[in-house]
């Protein structure tokens, strides 16, 4: 039995040969019925035009104020790229190390990697650097963090209300639309590109495409499958 047409359950370990046509229909492990796998193929054009949407909606949420205060006449507005300044300035590093990460830089690089492999996958091509890219993407996921900083933005002003009028700016509702957006593209499971990458004629016939890290790691005795 060929290793790479293997795949393992995450739930009981069952070792399984990997249904035909995974990127077009859902599979379930005929032992526990948890998913194996779900249909990517018809995803992938509106994932990719919702990640371009995003990427401009994250761009304008970069340029404009998130809220305008006004205080006895007195009115201030700040771009989240100030409030990082700010928080520099008053000697807190570390925060605005972080805040930067997982507000700016981590989901900047998670969008701009899925274009990167989606808009060549749609053309038939797969690009230079597909694994290492892809691998990028699963390390960064789990630290872009949109929409905590859209709930601590909103408790802020529900706050701040008591002591000053808060105008909301163009950036506040482009974080809003930022957050719904980024929670429909990470339920794509960028995994399953290497199974559309996989049934590409040209990629097969290069044979530069390499094993599934998952099937890689989990072509093994059913005992030892790892989950």
């Amino acid at each position: 039995m060929d290793r790479l047409n293997l795949i393992a359950c995450r739930e009981c370990d069952a070792l399984l040969r990997k249904p035909p046509h995974a990127e077009q229909a859902n599979a379930r492990c005929p032992r526990c019925g948890a998913m194996l796998s779900r249909s990517s193929a018809a995803h992938v054009e509106r994932i990719a035009a919702l990640t371009l949407a995003a990427l401009i909606t994250f761009t304008i949420a970069q340029a404009f104020p998130i809220v305008e205060l006004d205080l006895n006449g007195v009115t201030s507005q700040t771009t989240l790229i100030g409030a990082l300044v700010a928080l520099w300035n008053e000697q807190m590093e570390v925060v605005a190390a972080l805040v930067f990460c997982s507000t700016i830089l981590f989901p900047l690089v998670e969008l701009v990697a899925l274009l990167y492999l989606l808009m060549p996958i749609r053309a038939g091509v797969v690009p230079p650097g597909f694994n290492r890219v892809l691998r990028a993407i699963r390390f960064v996921r789990p630290w872009s963090m949109i929409e905590v900083l859209m709930l601590g933005i909103l408790v802020t002003i529900v706050k701040m209300s008591s002591l000053a009028r808060a105008i909301p700016e163009a950036a506040l509702f482009a974080f809003g639309g930022l957050s719904l957006m980024l929670a429909v593209v990470v339920m794509f499971d960028p995994g399953a590109l290497w199974d559309i990458a996989d049934a590409l004629p040209a990629r097969r016939a290069k044979g530069t495409l390499s094993p599934h890290p998952a099937q890689a790691a989990q072509a093994a005795p059913t005992g030892s499958a790892r989950r």
